[in-house]
């Protein structure tokens, strides 16, 4: 049998009108049988996520507070209730029970700290899938509302970052039967643990769910509908008229993501990977486009596909005499950066040298200290950081073929008169990476799109 796993984030169901596209786009392909979907996004009439809402009242309102956002408790509470009873009214369904059930779970006072933060955070996925499947039922379609809670969709008690059990895959085999016509609807982001609490995964876990369903299932293809046409050659908000790459490698896409391509959650990818399946990224808003086809391997028509670029990067460069031949150096580094909750992106090294590349914001409060730290336990002649950089990535399996692309895209930069900070080469030799001051970074972009890509 032919199955379509589809996933449809926040920005496809943020409203009646979004809701109704994604009924439009079930309708018109029978093999579309797992439906998953988000919390409602943002929208004209509600500035915030209602996930923000919900883990602003979790939290006795500091979620807001520390983002100096003056939005308390109750105005939470009211929000979520005014966004579900409209959702009710404008798809025509009856909201008495489930606004009333909603507004229980929001006055829970028994569960604390992260189980009861896990549980608000699962009502958006839990509320709108109820509301979605009884629109899409009473449309005439055959559709089955599946809870984490009814399959079995088993997740560790980390419960605000809960990762799957393997458990679940035979779950969702042992409940799945796909009965006729049936189809089945499923709430993204939350499971449930061994003892029956609500567990969520990492924010953007819809996905999660979809590639978790997909993978038990060996579906044909997870479809992972958001309000992009796809993955882009370039970011389309800098460089005006860039393409969609209509196929990308796991790998590509992971490189791609790594340095601002937010549009899927990598781990979401594992088990597809895995499994064979290919992602196809559609954008609900322009269901025709074909998208973006993530698979395990392609033929490299293409020497580059895309070219990310990452901003507000640091680059903590460390000078120490030998430090290449200092068995444990760059262990011992490591680890003080982890100590401090500062993730490393790159760090270029030679004989005396050493340079760790981080999001600046990730420094702010920690500089003196990681510094001190440094200089302490490894005893450095010098640390001096660069701020204010980006870093631009080239990305293609080509590449590996035809090096002569890193020199065309010197060139390139070095005929605008654009000088660069940092030059690495992954050690997969398909992507390369670029650093220069974030002020001309969108010049540098441009210059390489042009002579690379567009052409």
């Amino acid at each position: 049998m032919n199955i379509k796993v589809c996933k449809f984030g926040g920005s496809s169901v943020r409203d009646s009108s979004q809701i109704k596209k994604v009924l439009e786009i079930i309708k018109k392909d029978k093999n579309r049988r797992v439906i998953i979907v988000s919390a409602p996004g943002r929208d004209e009439k509600f500035d915030e996520k209602i996930t923000d809402h919900l883990l602003n009242i979790a939290t006795n309102g500091e979620h807001f507070s520390k983002q100096k956002i003056y939005i308390n408790i109750k105005q939470s509470f009211d929000s979520i209730i005014n966004k579900f009873e409209l959702l009710c009214t404008e798809l025509n369904i009856d909201k008495k029970i489930i606004i009333e059930d909603l507004k229980k779970d929001l006055n829970n006072t028994v569960l604390k700290n992260k189980k009861r933060e896990a549980f608000f955070l699962s009502r958006g996925e839990h509320y709108n899938s109820k509301i979605i499947s009884t629109f899409i039922k009473n449309s005439g379609l055959n559709i089955k509302l599946m809870l984490p809670e009814d399959f079995g969709f088993i997740l560790d008690d980390n419960y605000c970052n809960g990762k799957i059990q393997t458990i679940s895959h035979q779950n969702i085999k042992n409940k799945f039967l796909f009965q006729k016509d049936e189809i089945y609807l499923v709430p993204g982001f939350y499971g449930i643990t061994k003892d029956n609490d609500i567990s969520v995964m990492s924010r953007g876990g819809s996905d999660l769910t979809g590639g978790e369903l997909a993978y038990a299932l060996d579906a044909d293809i997870y479809e992972n509908w958001t309000d992009t046409d796809g993955v882009y050659e370039v970011d389309p908000r800098v460089i005006k008229g860039a393409n969609v790459i209509p196929r990308l490698t796991f790998k590509e896409l992971r490189l791609l993501s790594s340095k601002g391509f937010n549009v899927f959650h990598f781990n979401a990818m594992l088990n597809c990977k895995k499994g064979k399946i290919p992602i196809n990224i559609r954008n609900t808003n322009n269901p025709e486009h074909k998208g973006t086809l993530i698979l395990n391997e392609r033929v490299p028509m293409e020497d580059l596909v895309g070219i990310a670029k990452l901003d507000n990067m640091a680059a903590i460069h460390i000078q120490k005499d030998m430090l290449g031949d200092e068995i444990g150096f760059t262990a011992e580094l490591l680890k003080i950066f982890g100590e401090y909750n500062v993730n490393t992106y790159h760090y270029p090294t030679d004989k005396d040298d050493i340079s760790i590349l981080v999001d600046q914001e990730d420094l702010k409060g920690n500089i003196n200290n990681l510094r001190r730290d440094i200089e302490r336990r490894l005893n450095t002649n010098s640390i001096y950081v660069s701020y204010n950089l980006s870093i631009i990535t080239l990305v293609g399996i080509g590449l590996r073929q035809n090096t002569f692309t890193i020199v065309d895209a010197i060139s390139a930069l070095k005929e605008n008169n654009i000088s660069f900070d940092m030059f690495d080469m992954s050690p997969s030799k398909i992507s390369f990476h670029i650093g220069v001051s974030q002020n001309v970074s969108d010049i540098a972009l441009e210059t390489l799109y042009k002579n690379l890509l567009k052409i």
